[in-house]
């Protein structure tokens, strides 16, 4: 056997030298490559302690620990509930460890004048499942992307208001949940920068889905109501509602100046007054995570003033660059009700939000709502700011070239280094399941492969010169079953494209409910996947954010759009994707012709049907006889619609997460046509019980 260099030593276990692509062919990743990823990553010196950082054990693994020692050392263990075990151990001596409940524990190790610590983290086999789903029910709901809804009461955007009558609509017809797009924080200062899976933090709220009107502060302040009743704040807001596509810079300006009037009346509140105790402790929850948002915020806004072209911190003078410099402990200070501003937008964001997730509670929804984690943060947002040794950020994720994207994706986010995770005990991956599973009962995870590899690009690379960086699976899952059973919050993992082998049997045993959208159900050349034959443990959709609507599917408007954007540069291979198509078409009205999903019309007999209500209420109808637990549906499915929320690929070329629906939610919920749908939907899903 040809002996290791010090490169595949290196990088054993961290960068996979080879991959199997889209097609089922083994591919190479150059030497280069991997000796440049390497390079990004911050090497963890654990020599020096006799203990890991952390420990991780499933509940009923014996608890048993082998300390690197060269002298007796005297151990000490503290639980979550304050309960304490101490001992001795001698150089090459196990460490029996008594049986400690679910959560995470504190092991300290004295020797030679020296204290290390290791953090024992005992977890459940399984993620939660709410009881519904135990009990055999299937339940559906609503998946939105909640800056699309449109309304009689919104700011041009939708938001947190939208959301309660949204689940007041959707429970009213027996949905069980409503799902979300990422709620992240963006980026206040630069409102065009709107993609939510590129956010400035995913610790923190997007500010724009504030509902203005419902703020306490912005009813009873006389300026913020002459302001809002002005000619010219009227003018600009029926603007804004009649645009087809969300215009962020006009909402951002907009809801900005009235919540600043709002702030104005919050801040001469007395300080004893509840509302004001209320935002204190939240503050002071929110600890450095919390006050580093409301600084990047105000920072950011404070630059783009002075020079529009300051696009992140990157862009910054250097003595703003760093989030404890001087420079930057001198802005806090004189700008500090600015820094207050933001983090109170913060705080009426959290508060509309578990608003939102009471009115689920108050309807007894099974589920309530569900969130979205996305799987990274932009290179020049607040999270990278005060992370900087967190992520690499000489790197970019991505996915290699396959069928759909022969090109390759860079999402041009960040990847966070595994090394620096583990050797924080995993403390990044536990604060952020803890704030993405506050007040909800579900979690999908955005590209859960993840939680065992991701697509690492090289700065200046293209998509395809990359190669899969590994990151400790076992653990990620272990944690992440712990917080879904604390949280009481059940997780979806969107486990769609490549998907290695190596993680599938683990996220099915962890209780991970798969993603399973109707495009990729395609069982064989004649037919679609047959309804009893979808997997039980998971959520079935239509479509999502980054696939063509039911009507632009059908009609191949994604294949025609891409290849005007330059997407599909093989014409050869774009021919071939349309012939799949037609064939998909066939298949799937053969399928819903056999289920008895499609009345036996010669023209649906023929495949030569025209999208039209008829037969998607009989695709969607066909969705909800699956045997899998969930089933997600899109109101831009209840609406015919076919323009894209998303172009996977595109950055200026086409208007990324801007689109809205076609109709209000008093004109949609309104329609017999929806009421009948959902209806169907909610008969077909009771009778599979």
């Amino acid at each position: 056997m040809k002996p290791k260099n010090h490169l595949d030593r290196a990088a054993d276990g961290l960068i996979a030298p080879d991959y199997i692509d889209a097609h089922g062919r083994p591919q190479q990743v150059s030497s280069l490559t991997r000796e440049r990823l390497l390079g990004l990553m911050r090497p963890q010196d654990t020599s020096a302690s006799p203990l890991p950082p952390a420990a991780i054990f499933r509940q009923g693994e014996p608890l048993t620990l082998s300390p690197t020692l060269f002298a007796p050392a005297h151990w000490q263990l503290t639980s979550e509930a304050g309960e304490r075990w101490s001992g001795r151990c001698a150089p090459g001596e196990t460490i029996a460890l008594p049986g400690l409940p679910d959560g995470y524990h504190q092991l300290t190790l004295d020797h030679e004048a020296q204290r290390d610590s290791c953090c024992i983290i005992v977890a459940p086999a399984r993620c939660y499942e709410p009881p519904a789903l135990l009990a055999g029910e299937s339940l559906w709901g609503s998946c939105i992307q909640l800056y699309t809804l449109r309304s009689a009461h919104n700011w041009g955007i939708g938001d947190f208001g939208d959301l309660q009558r949204m689940i007041d609509e959707t429970a009213r017809r027996g949905g069980a949940f409503v799902g979300l797009n990422p709620l992240h924080a963006l980026f206040p200062a630069e409102p065009e920068s709107a993609s939510p899976y590129s956010p400035s933090s995913r610790r923190w709220l997007n500010i724009l889905y504030i509902d203005v009107n419902a703020v306490p502060d912005f009813q009873q302040s006389e300026a913020a109501q002459a302001w809002w009743h002005g000619e010219a704040t009227q003018q600009t807001l029926q603007a804004a509602r009649r645009t087809a596509w969300v215009d962020y810079s006009a909402v951002t300006r907009l809801k900005l100046e009235g919540l600043r009037l709002a702030w104005q009346a919050f801040r001469l509140r007395d300080a004893e007054e509840t509302e004001m105790a209320a935002f204190e402790a939240f503050v002071e929850a929110g600890g450095e995570s919390l006050l580093y948002q409301g600084l990047f915020d105000a920072l950011h806004a404070a630059r783009r003033a002075q020079n529009e072209a300051c696009h992140g911190w990157q862009s910054w003078p250097d003595v703003y660059q760093h989030p404890d410099s001087a420079a930057v402990l001198a802005f806090r200070v004189e700008h500090s009700d600015e820094v207050r501003f933001f983090l109170w937008l913060q705080w009426l964001a959290a508060r509309q939000f578990a608003a939102c997730w009471q009115r689920c509670q108050q309807h007894k929804m099974a589920i309530g709502l569900y969130r979205d984690l996305a799987v990274g943060v932009a290179r020049d947002g607040a999270e990278t700011w005060r992370e900087r040794e967190l992520y690499c950020l000489e790197a970019s994720v991505g996915a290699p070239p396959d069928i759909l994207g022969p090109l390759g994706q860079n999402w041009g986010l960040p990847p966070m280094d595994p090394q620096v995770m583990a050797a924080r005990a995993f403390e990044p991956w536990i604060a952020l399941l803890r704030a993405s599973m506050q007040d909800c009962g579900a979690l999908r995870i955005d590209h859960v492969m993840a939680l065992l590899r991701l697509w690492w690009i090289p700065e200046g690379e293209s998509a395809a010169q990359g190669a899969y960086v590994h990151y400790p699976v076992d653990a990620l899952l272990a944690i992440l079953a712990l917080e879904s059973q604390r949280h009481r919050c059940m997780v979806i993992g969107e486990d769609l494209g490549t998907v290695p082998a190596a993680i599938v049997d683990k996220l099915r045993d962890a209780g991970v409910y798969s993603y399973k959208v109707l495009y990729f159900e395609q069982a064989s050349k004649q037919a679609f996947r047959a309804p009893a034959q979808w997997p039980r443990q998971a959520m079935a959709v239509a479509t999502t954010h980054d696939m063509p609507t039911l009507r632009g599917w059908w009609r191949s408007a994604d294949l025609r759009l891409g290849s005007e954007l330059g997407l599909y540069p093989d014409k050869v291979a774009l021919a071939g994707l349309y012939r799949d198509r037609q064939a998909a078409r066939k298949a799937l009205l053969q399928t819903l012709l056999r289920s008895g999903a499609l009345p036996t019309r010669r023209r649906f007999q023929r495949g030569g049907a025209r999208m039209n209500r008829t037969l998607s209420q009989a695709i969607l109808g066909y969705l909800a006889t699956t045997q899998s637990a969930l089933l997600g549906l899109q109101p831009e499915e209840w609406l015919d619609m076919a323009t894209p929320v998303n172009v996977p690929g595109t950055v200026d070329a086409w208007p990324n997460w801007r689109r809205k629906l076609s109709a209000t939610l008093e004109e949609m919920f309104s329609d017999p046509a929806v009421d009948a749908l959902l209806a169907a939907v909610d008969s077909g899903r009771k009778r599979m019980k």
